[in-house]
């Protein structure tokens, strides 16, 4: 029998009504009774808003309570969420609200002061997610119901409000529960259309195989909730288990991460490969790289030891009290994972996309193999386009329960990766005899950023192409950072009296205006000059490979 997403959310909220549910890291924190609150009040704004089941609610701002709120209040009214990051330039945004034909906006005050209201032409009312205030509204009705909100919701729970009272919207299995744009770039920008039946499958895999984690645990929220990773694993999973959720509310630093797991003391962390990497890196790589240490490695049971306080030491630096680290998102450095693996630290690799709302591979801590992603999970069928699928990578097809519905608007990009059910991942793998998926490759070249952003090198390539004497432009991740590498045009250069230095200088001016139109995460640090044209494949397409390490 079919339950229904919104329904697991109701459900918790009435069985944890009096735990704590959502808090911003160092401010203001709420009970699950308090969520309950928020939102019935915001229901009543978006039905004063003229805001009808099947709408387009669009959501941007930094990770808080109050965007939590919203996104839970926006699908149990039966409107459907369109997340946005709120680190995507102002055009971007703009684009995005008008692609999704969105008729209300929640936006953070950082993102509103630079944006163009004037230029999301089908809006008709913009709510600051701060406070719930109404910036612009074409709905009297509306402005009323803002002045009025606690009046409104007394009349409306004229005796004491109680789990009774709460009755969410009951979603059907296709309907449409959220568009989620993998990026923000106008030429590029693609919605993933996720029916509520993609958000159940993935939530009930994960309430039913997690069976670690529970209510009244503390998770720390790191990762943008305008990406599923971050929204489906560590907030709705959390919620719907009665976890109390703690938001960082602000750049994920590693300073600042270390001092919320020591106060919030985690039992789950659901984070990406950079925070992992940057964390070994700096507090136990170079301790180990003592000569002293280096010797005590080499004496046998003396190295168990060693490991065995350099775990502990690690585990408390995560809070003391973890379970599991999920890491997803892109491949984990395999310096790191085979030292982690060494000295039995509970991490686990997932894999996942957008377009299957997020999760395609995961295992258990203690159940998976080293530098795999986890096992397919057993909602999916799968297959690999290779004629040894378990030796010869090839294209991972996923079919299940999960996978979207198609591209909105965009008919073309839909037909390009789906195929009756199946949906290419565009991604390279095997999957051995015992299930598990070890990736090979991205065909689709994604960038992970390093709070869990989508970056994909193309766009930015693009725009590096039509600058000033360039010729062509790979981008690349290193260590986190990434760099342009460019063929400029000599010839022409030559022609207009460049000598080889002056080239040099041009294309960092490029790198430096470039940067002034991309998001932060998005920022070229480094420009390398390649002096010959890009190798190239048949079909003239550079091949990305043989430039990853350049």
């Amino acid at each position: 029998m079919y339950k229904g997403f919104n329904s697991y959310v109701e459900d918790s909220i009435k069985k944890n009504w009096d735990k704590m549910s959502l808090s911003d890291y160092k401010g203001v924190t709420y009970q699950y009774k308090d969520i309950a609150r928020k939102i019935e009040k915001i229901h009543i704004l978006l039905e004063n808003a003229g805001v009808k089941k099947g709408d387009k609610v669009a959501i941007c701002g930094k990770n808080t309570s109050h965007w939590a709120v919203t996104f839970f209040a926006t699908l149990s009214y039966g409107a459907v969420a369109v997340p946005i990051l709120h680190e995507f330039k102002a055009d971007n945004i703009h684009n995005i609200v008008n692609h999704s034909e969105a008729k209300i906006l929640f936006v953070g005050d950082g993102v509103w002061e630079n944006i163009n209201d004037e230029l999301m032409t089908g809006l008709e009312s913009i709510i600051l997610i701060n406070d719930f205030s109404i910036i612009k509204t074409s709905h009297e009705k509306l402005k009323y119901a803002r002045e009025h909100l606690n009046e409104l919701f007394g009349k409306k729970y004229p005796n004491r409000f109680t789990p009774e009272d709460i009755s969410y919207h009951k979603n059907e299995p296709e309907e449409l529960a959220l568009i989620n744009y993998t990026s923000g770039s106008t030429g590029f920008s693609k919605g993933v259309m996720l029916p509520y039946r993609a958000l159940e499958t993935n939530l009930i895999y994960i309430l039913e195989n997690v069976h670690q984690q529970k209510a009244g645990d503390n998770i720390v929220s790191m990762l943008p909730m305008a990406h599923m990773y971050g929204l489906m694993v560590e907030v709705c999973n959390s919620f719907c288990r009665g976890c109390h959720i703690h938001f960082l509310t602000r750049i994920p630093s590693p300073k600042i991460i270390l001092e919320a797991f020591a106060e919030c003391k985690p039992t789950f962390i659901i984070t990406v490969p950079l925070v992992i990497e940057k964390i070994i890196r700096t507090k136990v790589f170079p301790l180990l790289d003592k000569p002293l240490m280096k010797v005590m490695l080499m004496i046998p049971f003396l190295d168990e030891q060693l490991l065995a306080k350099v775990r502990t030491k690690l585990e408390e630096s995560f809070g003391g009290n973890l379970k599991q680290i999920i890491v997803g998102g892109a491949a984990l450095n395999k310096e790191v994972e085979m030292f982690l693996q060494k000295i039995g630290f509970p991490l686990t690799v997932g894999y996942g996309m957008t377009e299957c709302a997020p999760l395609i591979s995961y295992s258990w801590c203690e159940d998976t193999k080293p530098l795999s992603c986890g096992r397919i999970l057993p909602y999916n069928e799968y297959r690999i386009n290779s004629v040894d699928p378990e030796n010869i990578p090839g294209e991972l097809w996923i079919k299940g329960g999960n996978v979207m519905q198609g591209y909105y608007k965009n008919e073309e990009a839909t037909e390009a990766v789906m195929d009756g059910e199946w949906m290419n991942t565009g991604d390279l793998g095997i999957v051995d005899k015992d299930g598990f998926l070890f990736l090979k490759g991205r065909s689709k070249n994604m960038i992970l950023g390093p709070s869990g952003q989508n970056i994909y090198p193309e766009e930015i390539e693009d725009k590096i192409n039509n600058m000033q004497l360039v010729t062509e432009s790979i981008v690349i991740d290193q260590e986190g950072k990434l760099v342009a590498l460019i063929y400029p045009d000599f010839e022409s250069a030559s022609k207009l009296g460049y000598d080889q230095k002056s080239v040099i200088d041009l294309m960092e001016e490029n790198r430096v205006a470039l940067n002034k139109t991309l998001p932060a995460y998005c920022q070229i640090t480094k420009v390398k000059i390649f002096y010959e044209e890009f190798e190239k494949t048949a079909k003239r397409s550079i091949k990305r490979f043989l430039y990853q390490n350049a």
